[in-house]
């Protein structure tokens, strides 16, 4: 059983796919780290484990951007434009409704498609999911630091095996394939770069937000882990399989039974009541004085080119308008990376026309009325813009904790109570002044 390589194409970047089989239900398995679509399949193990899920499932492939077969293309660690990577291999192979399979780092890139997109997903399997941290710690510094000196090696790579995979480190044919698995899936800038994005994201705002069928496969010394998050994602559920290693869930073929049993159970896909959304609000800063001083005909005439303003730069990033009262417009975006660039671009297409606008976005589970958003991530999304200061953009810390990898930078603005919104919130300003400075160099 074999297949060939194919590309999709996702905003001018080439993907590098594969499918194998011919089940009635797709299943795409994401990376759990960096992949080679080539020499994976070369390993007797892991050709053996997808050859098993392909005997139940059209098994879909795939090495993400940068990694592998792929093109690097830009900002490769954002995880909002890896997760439209996905999107774009699902439309190039016609998959409609498929089940999402993550382990470990690619799980980001599931749980952020299934919650953004849950009419799009029969349903979610996660194995050995632990994501969130900082690299204000000293050990991630020094993890990320050895990781960059060392990549490649096969000393560093028998030592990541060892922590993760003992059951594999004691055979040397494992240890030569694991070490060159390393080598041709990601250049030691490509895997520094995953690595930081990883220990910078936080999916605690996500997870409450998948609304699909979900089920966390786990080995035994890893059950609490696996319980805490079950606790997180609404009816999902969770399955012991054989094993104690945390990573390479090729060696527990016990796996793909209880993907079976489990997707056997599940619906396909319906209509979602709520989805995971970036939300903007935008304002003019005195409005009121800028009428007055200009005049009916002639505040008129500049409102419709702010407008129009607004409206190109949420159809160029996808945006969606969901409500204009005055000067202000309330729309949508999948992503808060894509929102903030166009609140950018609206920010400084206002100032072209002689305006000053403040912009809020916040991320949170929307409820979906017809064509109408609501729900408490938007009243938090207006109290953030409530708080923005003259041509000022701010965001929540669940979008900061989002957009790790976008190359955006963010100045702490302190914490906030919001109105009628219980606890503090902790904003963050969009700076202005270049790239994100590199704390390691």
């Amino acid at each position: 059983m074999s297949a060939d390589i194919h590309y999709a194409r996702s905003g001018g970047v080439a993907i590098a796919y594969k499918v194998v089989g011919e089940g009635d239900v797709d299943l795409v398995y994401v990376p759990d780290y960096v992949s080679n679509l080539v020499y994976d399949w070369e390993y007797p193990r892991r050709r053996e484990f997808y050859e098993r899920l392909a005997r139940s499932f059209r098994l879909i492939l795939f090495d993400k951007r940068g990694t592998g077969l792929s093109d690097h293309g830009g900002q490769f660690a954002n995880l909002e434009t890896r997760m439209e990577d996905l999107r774009a291999v699902l439309d190039a192979v016609g998959s409609s409704s498929p089940v999402i399979f993550a382990a470990h780092e690619g799980a980001g890139i599931a749980s952020l498609f299934a919650a953004t997109y849950p009419e799009r997903v029969r349903a979610l399997v996660l194995f050995h999911v632990v994501w969130g941290g900082s690299t204000d710690d000293e050990q991630v510094l020094r993890e990320l630091r050895e990781l960059r000196d060392r990549w490649g090696t096969q000393e560093y790579s028998d030592s990541l095996l060892e922590l993760g995979c003992p059951s594999l480190a004691a055979n040397e044919e494992d240890r030569r394939w694991f070490a060159n698995s390393l080598r041709v899936g990601a250049s030691p800038e490509v895997a520094y770069a995953l690595n930081r994005a990883f220990y910078e994201t936080d999916l605690t705002g996500v997870w409450p937000a998948v609304r699909v069928a979900t089920l966390v496969l786990y080995r035994e010394p890893f059950e609490n882990e696996a319980l805490g998050l079950v606790s997180r994602i609404p009816g999902a559920r969770a399955m012991r399989i054989s094993g104690s290693d945390y990573t390479e869930i090729i060696l527990s073929p016990d796996a793909v039974d209880e993907i079976e049993r489990f997707v056997a159970g599940e619906e396909s896909a319906t209509v979602p009541e709520s989805v995971l959304a970036a939300v903007m609000f935008t304002d003019i800063v005195s409005s009121t004085e800028r009428a007055t001083a200009l005049g009916d005909r002639a505040w008129r005439d500049l409102l419709a080119k702010h407008h129009a303003l607004v409206r190109r730069e949420l159809g160029r990033y996808r945006g969606k308008e969901r409500d204009t009262a005055g000067d202000g417009f309330f729309a949508t975006f999948d992503g808060p990376a894509r929102a903030i660039r166009a609140a950018e671009a609206i920010v400084g297409g206002m100032n072209e026309l002689g305006l000053e606008g403040r912009i809020g976005i916040h991320v949170g589970e929307c409820e979906l009325h017809e064509d109408k958003v609501a729900g408490l991530a938007v009243n938090i999304g207006a109290r953030v813009a409530g708080h923005a200061g003259a041509n000022e953009i701010l965001v929540s810390q669940t979008v900061r904790d989002l957009v790790a990898g976008s190359g955006i930078d963010l100045v702490d603005r302190g914490s906030h109570e919001l109105k009628g919104i219980p606890g503090t919130w902790q904003l963050f300003a969009v700076s202005s002044a270049g790239a994100r400075r590199d704390t390691l160099n």
